[in-house]
């Protein structure tokens, strides 16, 4: 048996600031979170998805780690060798930049440094922030193994993505090609995707001619919104099918600026309908028509430097900015009288760069590719035959999308700060791919540009464990078992993790071709009005902010009661606050069992425990299950929920009254079991919600159990006992009489404390004989005395029988103000459901009104009906009518 140690007093109240860093530090020097690949327990892993490192954690990543530390904890606490293992992505454009634009500050260029002193400025920067995220981290109460914290480039990274690279080299699966990219003019770079944010701009859409002036001549008209692309034209495409250009395809018409004869072809994948029914096709600055021009063989001239500006086409547009050449452009045409229709404005929707925020241009450019149609394949496949289970399943068709028609993925960036592609070139043309351990010949000269970020953290579930090298962590905790991260990037860098996964999986056997066994997609944290949180709309939420004023607890458990695979949820202040009550609430708790002489330890016989008693134990394994079953499922929602309303609702505003009225009973066999019944309660509890709220369930439950920590003790068990259903129903009629009699007080304005006289019939016949204790005590009743005269009835329809319980209010209540007052209530409740009800019966307001307008109407006639029926009974308590 355990008892609560008195020399481990709790303090007075609960403040997160003075006790959450002392308890993270304590389990971090205690080793707790250290995991050992020569464990035999069996191994649960996670890899952290790395945050920028020039960053900081948000709101979102809050979530995340949150989610991914209560696995942890809980898997801990099972018996596992736990690895979660973190570190940094190396952002190559985000860190870029940011070094950038301290040198401007400073009057200096990238180039004033060279390659490789700008390299060394870069490291230098990173030394000095990289440990920002680290120290937020340990503000969460990340459970994470900082000894093996890893950086994408950190030579053991390193070693793998030239590894890899050369192995997918050697396999045709990297090549080098011209194709269209996203090109930032601003970083004179290729970005991917993901770094492009689309927005509406209100441009200009100029239809102008093609071909002779003269309407009876062969001609054309077009329409864009980017008329210096022109500049680049090398085709007009129309359908097959129009007859309206039928005699024009094949013929060639005139560039009004360039030297070059315009082919008019015939493609699918013109709309006839839109505009004139006639596209130009500028195949190396539009993806659409670079498609084109692959299927018809067209030309496709390059018009814009790495800057944008117009380039190479021996116009007197050469040099201007893309913007200037485009109004320049528009008046020359307009000179020639080629504007056929007045220039107007024309909403649409253009990428732009995340990080310098101009627009996106594509561009055809030399690039190296990854081929990537037979690693999706195995990837999709993966999913399909269960390697890999999505969580939820309803993301699967949207995974199957992409990865069954993903197109050849980009790797080189123009960028100085990450990984050089392992490419050298010789000087008579010879091109080799170098492994890590292999020199270029002499002189050889190394291809200047980096890998896109994604190629280095698609390698991170194995890269981080030892890969290519066999090591003890490699083959402990790969592959991982679960990846946690959000479903906005589950094409960019999931799905390169999967293809990096099954490549590398084939070279580690079998058991091992997925890079995680689950893959669990979270949403979006957005605001408490479900707008998605971002800079531009000041809505955003610092998770720190959160921490300071509310503890990292109630933090966490504000986004892990809203975490439901796939599902966005919404956060505010008061969610936060109700967190930070709850959490004062099981401190409250503790403190009052400790009082009480708390103990755990081997319970009496069922038969010698009370009603109450029973019934909680019950409650407590059917939470237990329903905590447990929501872990599992990734439902962290129904889990929190559940140990929420257990810990509030159950065992503090119920048991613990019961507890006082079985204390108050001066027995002191009564009392033990009731210690410890409440201390094997308090105890499982604390445990189930340490996963999501460690700091405040450690402290309690060290204290109330003098154990060592709850970061290393045992997840509970579900107790093999039938459930009681006669204790159940007993509690469940006790609940309702007391919430009966309690409601009565609050409508008569009976002060909370205030007792007052009372008669009870029907608790024999309703089984709650002996309850009539709890009954005075939580309704606050005392037995009636000789003169006792009733002055109101309440009838309370029980499972088994009526119970009537007859009050004395005189001296309490001003019966006649009373009456007044309810009366009052009365009548404007009847008149709301009146008016309510006439509006339901008009046939024609039910047939115009929209069915969310008939839907208010029908819940404010059923508020109205329920304050009639109510209010009329407390009336007819007083006497009235």
């Amino acid at each position: 048996m355990t008892k609560a140690d008195p020399t481990r007093e709790l303090p007075k109240s609960w403040d997160p600031a003075e006790h959450e860093a002392r308890l993270y530090q304590g389990w971090v020097d205690a080793g707790y979170f250290t995991a050992d690949a020569t464990s035999e327990r069996p191994a649960f892993s996670i890899v952290i998805p790395p945050p920028n490192v020039n960053g900081s954690l948000h709101m979102g990543h809050a979530y995340e780690h949150v989610l991914m530390d209560a696995l942890s904890r809980r898997r801990r606490m099972q018996g596992y060798e736990v690895l979660w293992l973190p570190g940094m992505d190396h952002a190559a454009i985000a860190m870029q930049t940011m070094v950038e634009r301290k040198l401007a500050t400073e009057g200096l260029t990238r180039d004033d440094l060279g390659r490789d002193g700008f390299i060394d400025r870069v490291w230098a920067e990173k030394a000095e922030i990289g440990g920002n995220i680290g120290e937020q981290m340990r503000r969460l109460g990340d459970g994470v193994d900082w000894s093996r914290e890893r950086f994408t480039m950190d030579e053991g990274l390193s070693r793998a993505v030239h590894t890899v690279f050369k192995q997918m080299y050697d396999d045709g699966l990297i090549y080098r090609a011209e194709r269209l990219v996203n090109w930032s003019p601003v970083l004179k770079t290729a970005i991917s995707d993901i770094e492009v944010s689309y927005a509406d701009v209100e441009g200009e859409l100029v239809s102008f001619r093609y071909g002779s002036l003269d309407d009876a001549e062969p001609h054309i008209v077009v329409a864009t919104t980017r008329v210096e692309t022109m500049l680049g034209d090398t085709a007009i495409a129309v359908h097959p099918d129009d007859e309206r250009y039928a005699h024009l395809i094949g013929t060639e018409l005139d560039h009004p600026f360039v030297d070059r004869k315009i082919p008019v072809i015939a493609d699918d994948y013109v709309d006839p309908e839109f505009g004139s029914g006639a596209v130009k096709i500028t195949p190396a600055h539009d993806p659409n028509d670079f498609a084109i021009g692959q299927r018809h063989d067209l030309p496709m001239p390059t018009i814009m430097d790495a800057e944008a500006r117009i380039a190479g086409t021996g116009t007197v547009f050469d040099g201007m900015d893309r913007f200037e050449a485009r109004v320049k452009v528009r008046e020359a045409l307009a000179d020639e009288g080629r504007i056929v229709k007045e220039v107007r404005p024309y909403l649409h929707s253009v990428g732009h760069s995340e990080r310098t925020g101009e627009p996106i241009e594509p561009r055809l450019s030399m690039q190296w590719w990854v081929k990537v149609e037979s690693l999706a394949k195995a990837a999709g496949d993966a999913v399909r035959d269960g390697d890999t289970v999505i969580h939820p399943t309803s993301m699967e068709s949207r995974w199957f999308g992409w990865v069954d028609n993903m197109y050849d993925w980009c790797i080189s960036r123009q960028l100085w700060w990450g990984h050089r592609i392992p490419i050298w070139y010789g000087p008579d043309g010879e091109v080799v791919c170098l492994g890590p351990d292999e020199q270029a010949p002499e002189g050889y000269v190394q291809e200047t540009d980096v890998l896109d970020t994604w190629f280095s953290s698609g390698l991170w579930p194995f890269s981080t464990l030892g890969w290519p090298e066999k090591t003890p962590d490699l083959e402990k905790f790969y592959p991982t078992s679960v990846l946690v991260t959000g479903y906005d990037i589950l094409f960019f860098w999931v799905a390169r993790m999967m293809m990096f996964g099954t490549y590398v999986g084939a070279q580690l056997g079998e058991g091992r071709t997925v890079p995680f066994h689950n893959l669990f997609l979270h949403g979006l944290v957005r605001d408490e009005h479900g707008r998605k949180m971002s800079k531009s709309k000041g809505n955003g939420i610092d998770p720190l902010d959160w921490v300071e004023r509310f503890g990292a607890d109630a933090l966490r458990f504000t986004l892990a009661r809203g975490a439901n695979p796939g599902s966005d949820i919404s956060v505010g202040e008061d969610h936060a606050q109700s967190s930070r009550n709850f959490a004062t609430k099981l401190f409250n708790a503790t403190k009052f069992a400790m009082m009480n002489g708390a103990v755990i330890g081997d319970l009496p016989d069922r038969s010698e425990l009370t009603v109450a008693d029973r019934w909680i134990l019950d409650r407590l394994d059917a939470v237990f299950a329903e905590v447990d079953a929501g872990f599992e499922a990734y439902e962290f929602s129904k889990a929190c929920e559940a140990l929420y309303h257990f810990a509030w609702d159950e065992v503090c505003d119920w048991y613990l009254e019961l507890a006082k009225v079985q204390f108050a009973e001066n027995d002191d066999a009564r009392s033990r079991s009731t210690a410890l019944v409440l201390g094997n309660v308090l105890d499982p509890l604390l445990r189930l919600l340490h996963p999501v709220m460690p700091f405040v369930t450690e402290a309690l439950w060290t204290s109330l159990t003098g154990g060592e920590s709850l970061v290393v003790t045992q997840w509970p068990y579900v107790d093999a006992t039938p459930a009681d259903g006669a204790a159940a129903q007993h509690i469940d009629d006790l609940q309702r009489l007391i919430t009966e009699v309690r409601r009565f007080r609050s409508d008569q304005g009976l002060r909370p404390g205030q007792r007052v006289a009372a008669e009870v019939d029907g608790l024999d016949a309703a089984e709650l004989a002996q309850s009539r204790p709890y009954l005075d005590s939580l309704a606050r009743l005392e037995s009636a005395g000789d003169d006792f005269a009733a002055t109101a009835t309440i009838d309370v329809r029980l499972s088994a029988a009526t119970v009537t319980v007859r009050i004395d209010t005189s001296g309490t209540v001003d019966v006649e103000a009373e009456r007044k007052r309810l009366a009052k209530d009365l009548a404007a409740a009847e008149k709301e459901l009146a008016s309510t009800t006439a509006k339901l019966g008009n046939d024609q307001f039910l047939a115009k009104a929209p069915d969310h307008v008939v839907a208010k109407i029908r819940d404010r006639q059923r508020v109205a009906t329920e304050e009639v029926e109510r209010l009329g009974a407390t009336l007819a308590t007083l006497g009235g009518s």
